[in-house]
């Protein structure tokens, strides 16, 4: 990996969007270049979904967490993506 190149990081990542959503589409970009595996899921296809994400997404899940609605900040997903792989590798107290 080139050094200009960011890190990639180990989470469970859920992005909740529906078609046409251009800015869910600028969500997933900014989440690739962080993480690899991301798991996409159209609101429009659940109805519970639909009712609770309806004028939010996208909306990003990181381990079971809902972090971002909306615009993903690159910078404010790398510091969450590194805070939770620091705590998911630091033993208990």
């Amino acid at each position: 990996m080139s050094s200009d190149s960011p890190q990639l990081y180990v989470a469970r990542i859920v992005l909740y969007t529906r078609q046409g959503c251009h800015c869910c589409e600028n969500a997933e970009s900014v989440v690739r270049k962080f993480v690899s595996d991301i798991t996409l899921v159209d609101i429009d296809t659940d109805p519970e979904l639909s009712q609770k994400f309806n004028t939010t997404v996208p909306v990003v899940e990181i381990n079971g967490k809902v972090r971002f609605r909306g615009k993903v900040s690159p910078m404010l997903l790398k510091r969450t993506l590194e805070a939770e792989a620091k705590r998911v590798t630091e033993p208990a107290s």
